[in-house]
């Protein structure tokens, strides 16, 4: 039985596609049991629709607080019983207790090399402060901000003439190829998270994690 899996999106949705796409064609042997959104108009909501994936709306408007809106998501989620949770591109700071209730099971892409940047305007930030090389962490969710344990990294050059959007479209491309690779790490029983340390093959991973390259594939 495919591994179960819920993706939470606030967008566009283009990494739950990456990992739709390699569902389909046998490259992960995972089961995208819901697709979440706190925007009810995120694209990513008609990537799943169309292949028949649940899919649910969550506006965090309607919450007095992060609290109340964390307990109402969490509750949706444990209703498909997970093995992993996979934010992807999920603008949400989460509270402690949400974090913790998924400890060790949740995921996260961020768009710098960790711990550099962490927080939004990453492109730009690498570009201000003339960095060479710039990318992006796949990483355990932790209760402190892009904090948690980093699995996987990707990096590419930053060009002179380099600006936000041309870094992050090349950004983006890498980060439809390490995603799914860490999921299927996790999926696989090779990836694990013990006493806040990512665990690759029975191996503690340093602090930045592994570089991706095509050997790893």
């Amino acid at each position: 039985m495919s591994f179960p899996i819920v993706v939470l999106i606030s967008g566009n949705g283009s990494n739950l596609q990456a990992l739709i796409d390699q569902s389909l064609q046998g490259e992960l042997d995972i089961n995208i049991c819901a697709v979440i959104s706190n925007k009810a108009d995120a694209y990513g909501l008609e990537r799943a629709k169309s292949v028949g994936i649940a899919t649910h709306a969550l506006n965090h408007k309607l919450f007095d607080s992060r609290e109340e809106f964390d307990a109402e998501l969490q509750k949706i989620i444990d209703q498909y019983q997970p093995k992993l949770v996979v934010l992807a591109g999920f603008m949400r700071i989460l509270t402690e207790a949400f974090t913790k209730h998924f400890e060790g099971r949740m995921l996260n892409i961020h768009p710098s090399l960790l711990p550099k940047y962490k927080g939004l305007n990453t492109h730009q930030r690498a570009i201000d402060a003339n960095d060479t090389e710039h990318g992006i962490s796949v990483h355990f969710v932790s209760s402190e901000l892009d904090a948690g344990a980093v699995i996987l990294q990707a990096s590419t050059q930053v060009d002179k003439e380099e600006t936000a959007e041309t870094l992050a479209t090349k950004v983006h491309a890498l980060e439809h190829i390490i995603y799914p690779l860490a999921v299927k790490w996790f999926s696989e029983g090779r990836l694990s998270f013990y006493d806040g340390h990512a665990i690759l093959d029975g191996k503690t991973l340093p602090e930045s994690g592994i570089l991706y390259s095509k050997a790893l594939i």
